[in-house]
């Protein structure tokens, strides 16, 4: 019984952690994580160019990034 309500207060707990009204990154901090020396990538620019040849093969557009710095504008 103790194990049971040990688990639950931890459990809620750790869901009260995730419960931030305010956004984690506020818009002014943005442009810093939009940083080329934030992605993932070696050679953004070559990456750039063939997601490009890939959309343009497939007939397909989108879910490869952004490189806006957050604000909606791209």
């Amino acid at each position: 019984m103790k194990a049971a309500l040990a688990v639950f207060l931890g459990a809620v707990m750790l869901l009260a952690g995730c419960s931030n009204v305010e956004p984690w990154v506020k818009p002014y901090e943005r442009d810093r994580l939009a940083d080329p020396i934030m992605s993932f990538d070696r050679n953004p620019v070559s990456s750039t160019y063939l997601d490009h040849v890939h959309e343009a093969r497939e007939a397909s557009r989108g879910a490869t990034g952004s490189a806006g710095g957050g604000c909606g504008c791209n």
